[in-house]
């Protein structure tokens, strides 16, 4: 799980650049002001291409936390 964690921390910090670690792993669309649909996009195709996953419409609804997307990708690529 460390190394997902530290690439969705490379992913965050590169959709987010002002986002510290400890920022980023505790990032939520209601705590980083920045986080609008413009920036979801990015960070989700920026984490679709780190993990070489698609990720489908049906499941973005979920993915609004570092956490909830950290857990989503571990899940998609357990192998």
């Amino acid at each position: 799980m460390n190394d997902v964690r530290d690439r969705l921390v490379g992913c965050f910090q590169g959709a987010f650049p002002a986002l510290s670690r400890d920022a980023a792993i505790g990032a939520t669309v209601e705590n980083v002001k920045t986080w609008d649909s413009l920036k979801n996009f990015l960070l989700l195709t920026v984490i679709e291409e780190e993990f070489q996953l698609q990720i489908p419409q049906d499941d973005l609804d979920q993915l609004r936390t570092f956490a909830e997307i950290e857990s989503y990708i571990a899940s998609k690529t357990k192998g």
